[in-house]
């Protein structure tokens, strides 16, 4: 049975719905973890300020790739992606603040900051699957 082209358009975007599968949601999730290392060594203080601001807007990578996923068009599913992009360089931001407001020094800042920005250009690079 040959399937036609929208056919085997269909079933490429499903495969992709197993957000757990992909590589995109799994750095996600190690950048979450990272960023949670980082402020733990916040003061106290800063538990409602940048802490919370930067715990947030980690989370809602990996969080807008699962909810994309549930979506039930393209369009919705790469919206969600371009959520979850903003996110990531909302990230990379409130990391480099951290480090000029000295809440935290840049070795210590490093290895969250190289997760974003390879989240960064993953994110980009499977919106441009979705043509976008």
């Amino acid at each position: 049975m040959k399937l036609t082209v929208a056919a085997k358009k269909s079933l490429q975007f499903n495969k992709m719905r197993n957000y757990q599968q992909l590589l995109i949601w799994q750095k996600g999730m190690d950048l979450v973890e990272q960023v949670y290392l980082l402020v733990a060594s916040f003061p106290a203080e800063e538990r409602f300020g940048l802490r919370s601001q930067l715990t947030r807007a980690a989370t809602s990578i990996p969080s807008n790739i699962a909810e994309g996923s549930s979506r039930g068009s393209e369009k919705d599913y790469k919206r969600f992606i371009e959520i979850a992009l903003g996110s990531a360089f909302e990230v990379e931001t409130q990391l480099l603040i951290t480090v000029r407001v000295g809440l935290s020094s840049p070795p210590a800042a490093e290895p969250a900051l190289g997760l974003v920005r390879e989240e960064q250009m993953m994110l980009q690079s499977f919106l441009r699957r979705l043509g976008g």
